[in-house]
């Protein structure tokens, strides 16, 4: 164990945030869109945290689910590699906690936040992932308890085809099964291309993804088709469109509700869809935006006997938007509204709907000297559970060139899912009609310092969330059930340090480190309870990462140390060899070098060592 220590401690680099691009001034150029607002990243007032397009292709990672593991605070809780299916939290939360958006577009998943990772677009057409921690109601609405992520695909620029093949196996399985092979195996291919033209381009990919499963009945299965597309009506006037399909069929043994689900499987296929436009009108900036999500979940208790234990779900939520932004003098003034439909068809939940409508106005100004102040509210209107407002206050100063100094205070709502509700999944999980809405309230002081090649952020917060929900039960012969637990409260830590220098030619070393300490505390006494996700809740993070370039070639190794509120504990080192040289990119990953047992949620121990190889050949017409 003092080996692996040793190995961390050692090994710091570009896994997350900050300072992870070939020049920190370029990271600095980057500008948050937030539907409304624009703000630079290095005039940013929150914990705002970015994976860039380099991060993303140097991490040994080969979905959106392992690239998230190394940004700091937030908790991936995999099932499975290959994005079988996981659960994300931030800073401490819940996966129904955190938003899921891609290109400011929300993936409302008024079912389940279990699938709300089930995402179309490939890792290779992400620009950057954005992940904002702390409450975002005021930015992106209700249900972003505890933060958000949004991911931002590019933009074609030219034609273009690739193809993408990966292959990958543990060479063993965690769990013997008599009379099957012991090999653990999986593999993906992805084709795609863009469509360029001067007023108008087009994005069109297709993936597919199989594995045997790392145990008994965890194989799994899924394909991905994604598109968008941009269309110029005029400089100041124009058209987005996207659409994705995502089909994922696994063995779901351990997943939900163990031990006696060894013979379930899952069946879900999802549609999203979404069309904007932006228009800029003298100093105003106008967005309009209808989005879609359909999903449909099949849930098999008993996989060969299908009479019993089955659950279907039906869900679709349908969004509609109206974002503005007015430049004035003293600052922007940005004013919003939405209204979304939610409604379920199923087995064992029933038919149910609601509506959503909010409202949103924020203001930021840079007229005081060395400050810069971000004031709004949102206020939200459930069929379900009346009017609220959340409002929150960022506030930054420019203490020097180099130093910045950041305050902020917000809040934030999570309306119950259905499954919440409604589920009555016996013997496993039932719901609550009774339960309450979740609210947070959360402060934060945090300072960022840039000079040169050096870049550090750490901060502080405390968050409290009233009528907290989980699941739990007061014996195993029981079922789970949703309840409002009290108040939730957490106080939290971080820092992350990063350093890049080049050196010789084409010579370039990058580190990183990030740390994140949390102490959840939830007010009332369950120690006679068995709660079913918080008690799992992340306590200390450390991340640590070091890559080295040499012309055409680098390596990246990747390391995390988590323990959780239960003390459980554990340690993951990886590893990726890149080559890439005009049309032609090769990379070989290790993953979890030492071979550590380990269980990330449920009752599913994950891979042990695990190696991938991956072939990309991209033609591009220049």
């Amino acid at each position: 164990m003092f080996s692996r220590k040793l190995f961390l401690l050692l090994s710091i680099s570009p896994s997350f945030l900050f300072a992870q691009q070939s020049d920190t001034t370029l990271l600095k150029e980057v500008v948050i869109q937030e539907n409304r607002l624009s703000i630079p990243f290095d005039k940013r007032n929150r914990n705002i945290q970015i994976l860039t397009q380099e991060d993303i292709q140097q991490l040994p990672s080969t979905s959106i689910n392992e690239v998230l593991r190394y940004a700091a605070g937030v908790d991936i809780r995999q099932r499975g590699p290959f994005g079988t299916q996981a659960d994300i939290g931030i800073d401490g939360g819940s996966f129904d906690q955190t938003l899921i958006l891609i290109n400011g577009v929300k993936l409302s998943d008024p079912q389940t936040g279990h699938h709300m990772l089930n995402l179309p677009v490939p890792l290779s057409e992400i620009q950057r992932i954005e992940v904002l921690r702390g409450p975002v109601s005021r930015i992106y609405g209700i249900n972003g308890l505890t933060g958000a992520v949004n991911i931002v695909t590019k933009q074609a620029t030219a034609n273009s085809v690739f193809v993408q093949l990966q292959s990958g196996s543990s060479f063993k399985k965690v769990e013997a099964e008599v009379g099957k092979d012991g090999i653990y195996y999986g593999n993906a291919v992805q084709v795609g291309g863009s469509f360029v033209r001067k007023n108008h381009q087009h994005q069109l990919f297709f993936g597919k993804e199989h594995s045997n499963g790392q145990r008994y009945n965890s194989g799994a299965d899924n394909e991905k088709l994604y598109y968008q597309n941009q269309i110029t009506l005029a400089p100041s006037h124009k058209i987005q469109m996207m659409a994705g399909y995502i089909n994922n069929e696994f063995g779901a043994n351990g997943y939900y509700a163990a031990p006696g689900d060894k013979e379930s499987e899952e069946l879900v296929e999802t549609v999203i869809s979404s069309i904007s436009s932006h228009h800029q009108l003298n100093k105003w900036y106008l967005s309009p935006r209808i989005s879609h999500r359909y999903n449909e979940d099949d849930y098999r208790y008993f996989r060969n006997d299908l009479s019993k234990g089955r659950s279907k779900h039906y869900t679709q939520s349908l969004t509609g938007e109206l974002h503005a932004r007015y430049q004035t003098t003293l600052g922007d003034l940005g004013i919003g509204a939405e209204a979304r439909f939610e409604d379920i068809s199923s087995s064992n939940i029933g038919k149910h709907n609601r509506e959503n409508y909010g409202f949103f106005t924020e203001f930021r100004t840079t007229k005081f000297n060395r400050f810069d102040i971000n004031v709004g509210a949102y206020v939200n209107y459930n069929t379900d559970y009346n009017w609220e407002i959340f409002p929150g206050i960022d506030i930054g100063y420019q203490a020097t060139e180099h130093l910045r100094l950041s305050v902020n205070s917000g809040t934030s709502q999570r309306i119950p899912t259905f499954t919440d509700l409604y589920l009555n999944q016996r013997p496993g999980n039932i719901g609550n009609p009774d339960l309450k809405s979740e609210s947070a309230w959360q402060n934060e002081f945090g300072l960022q310092y840039y000079r040169n090649k050096f870049s550090f952020q750490a901060g502080y917060f405390y968050r409290d969330i009233r009528r907290f929900i989980d699941w739990l039960r007061e014996s195993t012969d029981v079922p789970y059930q949703a309840q409002n637990l009290g108040n939730n409260k957490t106080h939290g830590i971080y820092a992350n340090v990063g350093y890049k220098t080049v050196f010789a030619e084409q010579h370039s070393l990058m580190f990183n480190f990030a740390y994140t300490y949390l102490d959840p505390s939830i007010i009332n006494d369950y120690s006679n309870s068995i709660i079913k996700y918080g008690i799992e809740s992340l306590k200390h993070q450390l991340q640590a990462s070091l890559s080295y370039s040499i012309q055409n070639w680098s390596i990246t190794t990747a390391n995390r140390w988590l323990e959780r509120s239960s003390s459980n504990a554990y340690f993951i080192s990886d590893l990726r060899l890149a080559y890439q040289k005009k049309r032609i990119s090769v990379f070989a990953d290790v993953q979890n070098i030492f071979d550590e047992k380990y269980v990330e949620v449920g009752a599913v121990p994950m891979p042990s060592r695990w190696a991938n190889l991956g072939l990309r050949y991209q033609w591009t017409q220049h």
